[in-house]
């Protein structure tokens, strides 16, 4: 395979996991158990790498766009930002837990998810106070 049939693969590759991560934010809007923000956050990246199109077309999105562009340019996030991520990590989390009750394996497994889902949560730099944040 030569160059540029590899680099079209890359980008047809990247393209459309950049769709199914837009699809997975999509559903995630409705619902609660599935994050919003990290699936179109990695959309972002792989149209970044891809399509400068559909790059702009998330970041210039009505209701995505200005926490996009936040995320692109500084790589942080606000305090409330977080704190809203944490309550609904800890309710679906908590949810599924009780659904699985009298299978402690899988609520191990789905407590150290979230434990290690909320550490890394909190290890993103936060927007300081008084700078415009967008809501994610």
């Amino acid at each position: 395979m030569n160059k540029i049939t590899r680099t079209g693969v890359k980008n047809g590759v990247m393209i459309s996991c950049g769709w199914f991560f837009i699809a997975l934010g999509g559903i995630g809007v409705v619902l609660p158990i599935l994050p919003t923000t990290p699936f179109l956050i990695l959309a972002l990246g792989c149209f970044a790498k891809s399509s400068p199109r559909f790059h702009q077309m998330l970041l210039h999105n009505r209701w995505f766009g200005p926490a996009l562009k936040e995320w692109e340019a500084t790589h942080r996030m606000s305090r409330q930002t977080k704190k809203r991520s944490t309550l609904m990590i800890i309710a679906t989390f908590s949810i599924s837990i009780l659904i699985l009750s009298g299978r402690p394996y899988l609520q191990i497994m789905l407590i150290s998810c979230a434990t290690i889902l909320l550490f890394f949560l909190w290890r993103i730099k936060e927007t300081p106070r008084g700078e415009k944040s967008g809501h994610g």
